[in-house]
């Protein structure tokens, strides 16, 4: 690849790699080193990504196994949500509220919401990306709204 187009795949692409291994890890730090490993990865790669999507879907599925491999060291480590998303600059309370519920739930609602409402992705893109049926997203989707909404209505805010 040469360096061109690497740099617009990073700076169109940074932001989605960093946010779906946040979705996963739930630790800034770690969430830095993955996207930096994915992008040295796509670097290194002697790959050939015929449109914008398919090095997006490509991105997307090295995200997901470097977060895979790291949940598989010993030390591994997940920041205090509530503290992070005060560090981050969102329009309104109601913002931080949705995305501390978003990263409480489990992993298995977590990470296909993200890639759907953030990502954009369909649920048929999103099954290639985990390697699940597509009814099993569409239903994870439907569950974790279902948890998420349950958790915001009983957050009492006032």
């Amino acid at each position: 690849m040469d360096e061109q187009r690497f740099r617009y795949a990073v700076e169109c692409n940074r932001d989605m790699v960093f946010r779906v291994a946040y979705t996963y890890l739930r630790d800034a730090a770690d969430s830095d080193d993955v996207t930096q490993d994915v992008f040295y990865k796509l670097l290194t790669s002697e790959k050939s990504f015929e449109t914008d999507a398919y090095l997006r879907n490509w991105l997307v599925r090295v995200t997901v196994n470097e977060c895979r491999s790291l949940f598989r060291r010993p030390w591994r480590r997940v920041e205090d949500i509530e503290a992070y998303a005060n560090q981050l600059q969102m329009p309104s309370e109601g913002h931080v509220r949705v995305f501390t519920a978003v990263m409480r739930l489990p992993e298995r609602y977590r990470v296909p919401l993200v890639l759907h409402y953030y990502g954009g992705f369909s649920t048929e893109e999103i099954a290639k990306l985990l390697r699940v049926p597509g009814p099993t997203v569409r239903t994870r989707l439907a569950r974790g709204r279902g948890r998420l909404r349950e958790m915001l209505e009983g957050d009492c805010y006032d």
